[in-house]
Formats: structure tokens, sequence, C-alpha cells
């Protein structure tokens, strides 16, 4: 086992001579600059030395700079997803008040144009109960608001008032499986009665079989069942059937869509149906 180290501590020995030799001739050597050679490679050493430790600085710091900014890219990105859902929230804000204020001037040009007493009301509260089709309003017999009083929207017959409270009312719509109103068709002027089916539509009974009716027709109140005044829209028919010389199936919709009712118009004062004098004819 001696003799390995010896040999080995022999080989040391010789390089570390070498080395010393090296430096010491290197040091004596000038180099073309003028410098020893030993100097001139210790600053080479250094200076690649100071490179490349200068190098991985400067990955580093670039790797640090683009980290950084890629924290402000997703900063940046995270505010502009917050404003852009801002500016979404505030636009169906602005659309839906845009529909309220439409809506309204179309209620306001209604009343200008009936020549009934109305009053405005809101819809505080839709039906609680799939069996019964209402509508709440905030208007009550405070405001003199009685039962089967008509209620009107722009585009037609809503319903008629069931239960007034001080300040509110229940409102039965046109639609509801027990509603039911007398009408006529507007281009044949057949009569028939407008039953409400529970599904958003209306069955039109009642009508005479040799009455003209046919698909497209405009139905209108015939006010003759004490509630509603002559000549509302009520609907379009959609389905004519018949069987044999009667009429088996008429179908309306509506012209009103129940499912966005916001403000209506409350008949307070319709005007009396016309009866003949009694006096005529003598």
């Amino acid at each position: 086992m001696a003799l390995p180290d010896i040999r080995n501590r022999a080989r040391l020995l010789f390089v570390a001579v070498m080395v010393g030799h090296t430096l010491l001739v290197s040091a004596q050597v000038n180099s073309r600059r003028g410098v020893s050679l030993l100097q001139d490679t210790l600053t080479t050493v250094v200076v690649e030395a100071q490179r490349a430790a200068w190098a991985v600085v400067d990955g580093v710091r670039g790797v640090w700079n683009a980290y950084a900014a890629l924290r402000g890219v997703r900063a940046d990105n995270d505010r502009l997803s917050s404003e852009v859902t801002q500016l979404r929230v505030q636009l169906q804000q602005e659309q839906a008040l845009s529909r309220g204020t439409e809506h309204l001037r179309s209620l306001l040009d209604l009343r200008t144009r009936v020549a009934w007493q109305t009053i405005g009301a809101e819809v505080i509260a839709g039906s609680t109960s799939p069996e019964f089709q209402s509508i709440t309003i905030d208007k009550g017999r405070e405001s003199g608001v009685r039962s089967d009083m008509a209620i009107m929207a722009a585009a037609g017959v809503v319903g008629r008032v069931v239960d007034p409270a001080l300040r509110a009312a229940s409102v039965q719509l046109l639609i509801d499986r027990n509603a039911a109103v007398s009408v006529l068709v507007e281009r044949s002027r057949a009569q028939g009665i407008a039953v409400g089916n529970g599904d958003g539509t209306l069955s039109l009974e009642y009508v005479a079989a040799v009455a003209d009716v046919k698909s497209d027709d405009v139905v209108v109140t015939a006010g003759l069942d004490g509630v509603y005044p002559k000549g509302l829209l009520v609907g379009r028919v959609t389905v004519v059937e018949r069987r044999g010389s009667s009429y088996r199936r008429v179908i309306v919709a509506p012209f009103v869509d129940f499912s966005s009712l916001e403000a209506v118009l409350v008949v307070l004062s319709p005007p009396p149906v016309p009866t003949p004098d009694a006096g005529e004819g003598k």
C-alpha cells in the first residue's frame, strides 16, 4: 500500500515543480504588449471570468425583467378584464333603462289616445301559483282601483283587477284558465269568447258555424262583458281547425308579452256602452 502512495506523491510533486517552473518562466518572458506572459495570462483569465460573470448577471436580470413584465401584463389583463366586465354591466343597465323608457313612452302615447280615464301602475310581483296566472300592481283602492277594472299595456289587453287592496291590487291575466273576454274578429266582425288556456295562449269559443275566421286575423275586445272597453287589441289567430260545418279549435296568440310586463294602465272609467233610446221607433 505504501508504494502507490509514494508514486502519487511523486507525480504531484512533479506537477507542482512543472507548474512553478512555468510560472517563473512566464514571469520572466515578456509578451508582445511589453508585460510578462504570466501577467498577461492572469489578466486574460480575470477578464474572461468577469465577462462570464456579467453574462450570468445579465441573463438573471433578463429573466427577472421578463418575469416582472409578465406579472405587469397579467395585472394589466386583470384590470382590463374587470373594466370590460363593468362596462358590460353598465351597458346592460343602460339597455334596460332604454327599454323601460321606451315602454313608458308607449304607455304614455296610449294614454293620450284612449278616451277613458286611466292611471299608470308598476308591476311589483308575479304569480306565486302556476294555477293562477296573475300579477300585482302598485295601485289599489287608495288610487281609485276597483274590482273588474280592465288592465292595459301598449300592446293590448293584460287582464282585469280581481283583488284590490289599499295600495296594491291583484290582476288576473288574460291567459289564466279562468279568464274570459268577449271578442270579435276585426276583419269579419265575427264574435266569440276568448278563454285563457293557461299556457300563454287563448281559445276562441262560441264562434258561430257561419262565422268567417282565418289564420292571422286580428282579435279585439267586443265590449259586451262590462269589463273591457270595445276595440282593445287582444291577439292574432294562429290556428283554425274545423270539423264539418263548425269550428273545432281556434287558437289566439296574445299581443302582450306577459313575461316582461313592467308598467300598465288601469282603466278607471270606461265610457258606458251605448244603448238604444227607449223612445226610438215610437
